[in-house]
């Protein structure tokens, strides 16, 4: 999954960075305000986390921003702790959950979590797709005959995106665009290895390629 991180702090921005990608993110960094903007308007995140203190432009205008033009983007603002204001004024705007500095990054982590799987309509937690089980935590897969298998990053990211849009026609440069971060080399070939790779572990019927349009993972 694809995250826009919005912060002006670099030090915590690089522990945050480091953190994130840890944990299966592919992650692109704004220090202020109108870059945030403007990458938010290209549509390729799954989710971001977005600092309300930016310079350039604050993150309530940010935000209000997304909404007014149509992103349904999740959203969990950064405030200070104290600051209930902001996390009112957050929420009025549009935010789906806020986390008050300083925090601890698992907490950051179960949110997430949390917010991607209630913004895809499936429980938060381990996901699960009829027999499969994707623990995000450990990044492995249990296949339907009991195997545990641990994923590489990129083989993650890719289930995990495809768990969460079970049945829907995804083209290779949707599926660059949600699991690369934008310092990657994005070559589209690349996705076929690693379709390839989970095709090995779930079953080729599984994953159906639509020919000019993409891929299907089936859940059934």
């Amino acid at each position: 999954m694809r995250l826009l991180l919005a912060e002006d702090d670099a030090d915590l921005v690089a522990t945050l960075k480091k953190d994130l990608e840890a944990a299966g993110y592919a992650v692109d960094t704004a220090d202020n305000g109108i870059d945030a903007e403007y990458l938010g308007d290209e549509g390729i995140y799954d989710i971001a986390v977005l600092d309300l203190g930016l310079p350039g432009r604050n993150g309530i205008d940010v935000l209000k921003h997304w909404r007014a033009s149509g992103s349904t983007l999740p959203v969990i603002v950064l405030t200070a702790r104290n600051a209930w204001h902001e996390r009112v004024e957050g929420f009025k705007v549009g935010a789906d959950d806020y986390l008050g500095k300083p925090f601890h990054v698992e907490e950051l982590l179960v949110r997430l979590t949390a917010l991607l799987h209630r913004s895809s309509q499936q429980p938060g937690g381990t996901l699960r797709v009829c027999d499969l089980v994707l623990d995000e935590e450990r990044q492995s897969l249990t296949t339907t005959d009991g195997r545990i298998h641990n994923l590489t990053g990129t083989e993650f990211r890719l289930m995990r995106y495809m768990l969460l849009h079970p049945g829907k026609i995804l083209s290779k440069s949707e599926l660059t665009d949600h699991i690369y971060d934008l310092d990657s080399d994005k070559d589209s070939n690349v996705i076929e290895v690693y379709i390839r790779r989970l095709r090995q572990l779930i079953g080729s019927d599984r994953i159906e390629t639509r020919r000019g349009q993409g891929y299907v993972f089936k859940d059934f």
